[in-house]
């Protein structure tokens, strides 16, 4: 969560989006920035629980692959409107799927049986493979940047690198991606401010 904030507030300064892949060392759990932890804890036994810098529901990650994209404000991305940028992503992330042989389709309407909650039922635009939810986003826009986090939760059968992969040449092929390492030593600096004095303080995370 820290690196995510750390890159929506200097897309600004990186000139260029950036796409993060990235997973969890334990089962857990993320919430939208909104939610009230006291619901939250009510609602999913996994722990720990870390409030997102972006909104949306629970988020569980015990099986999950997970994402990040940051734009600058300069990036014909950050334009769009909300729901025009939710489902560019997952378009995206469906020729992904489609190209390891998963044919996801996006869900054409919401269907929240409990709200709260990412991964029960669905959004409009949501990724659906055989009915169920398999891709789910949460966005914030600033005046610094755009930042999208994203979870795939993934047919048992598909491997996580021919994925990755597919996204990657799926990125290149419909956005015209030119995918170049991003190593920034500020950026990794103030993650790790961020995680210190905020994500990693029980204080931030339950304090609505």
């Amino acid at each position: 969560m820290a690196i995510d904030e750390a890159l929506l507030e200097q897309s600004s300064t990186l000139c260029s989006a950036v796409f993060r892949l990235y997973g969890w060392t334990e089962p857990a759990a993320s919430f939208g920035y909104f939610q009230r932890y006291q619901d939250v804890e009510q609602l999913t036994a996994l722990r720990p629980l870390v409030r997102r810098p972006t909104g949306g529901g629970i988020v569980p990650h015990d099986a999950d692959w997970t994402y990040s994209l940051a734009f600058p404000p300069a990036h014909a991305w950050y334009d769009l409107s909300a729901r025009d940028s939710y489902c560019r992503v997952h378009q995206w992330i469906q020729a992904a799927f489609q190209a390891v042989g998963i044919p996801a389709e996006l869900a054409p309407a919401a269907f929240k049986p409990l709200a709260g909650q990412c991964f029960v039922g669905h959004e409009q635009s949501d990724l659906l493979w055989r009915g169920r939810k398999i891709a789910g986003a949460a966005q914030r826009r600033r005046k610094d940047g755009l930042l999208i986090q994203g979870s795939v939760q993934p047919p048992a059968s598909i491997e996580r690198s021919k994925w990755e992969l597919a996204m990657l040449e799926a990125g290149s092929k419909i956005h015209a991606a030119e995918w170049a390492p991003c190593p920034d030593n500020a950026l990794l600096d103030r993650a790790a401010e961020l995680a210190q004095a905020k994500y990693g303080q029980a204080a931030y995370n339950q304090q609505r």
